[in-house]
């Protein structure tokens, strides 16, 4: 299960999506919005997606976990639109048999989800500048 929203995050109710009696272990990452990028401060963040590609490469990133390290159940949700600092951007869990394949899982799935699903973040610095991250699309709209 990949999904896009605009609201808060509500890890409760993606976590219980992965619960299963068979499950020993569980791990889960959340992603914040930070307050400074390369030693410059940040003052809040804005996410962009396409969001039909998103969703199915995350899909697809979500099914390719589950076969390559055997887990029970994979969720990824991943925010859109404004967002403050120490807000939570995006939130990976995963339910396995065992706890080592839990953790190689969700390091996975946030790996490939950050390098391959399209969703843009652009930075918005104290000094009055913005900029988008690793966007080449991006670029002529700042």
């Amino acid at each position: 299960m990949f999904q896009l929203t605009s609201s808060p995050i509500d890890t409760e109710a993606v976590r219980k999506q992965v619960l299963d009696p068979a499950a020993g272990g569980f791990c889960s990452f959340e992603g914040w919005v930070r307050n400074q990028h390369e030693g410059r401060p940040v003052l809040k963040l804005e996410y962009e997606a396409y969001a039909a590609l998103a969703i199915k490469e995350g899909e697809r990133i979500l099914a390719e976990s589950i076969q390559r390290f055997g887990i029970l159940h994979a969720a990824c949700v991943h925010r859109t639109g404004p967002l403050e600092i120490g807000e939570m951007a995006v939130y990976v869990c995963v339910s396995s048999a065992h706890r080592d394949a839990a953790f190689d899982a969700c390091r996975y799935i946030i790996d490939e989800v950050k390098s391959r699903v399209p969703v843009w973040k652009k930075e918005f610095f104290a000094d009055g500048n913005a900029g988008w991250v690793r966007c080449d699309h991006c670029a002529g709209h700042q």
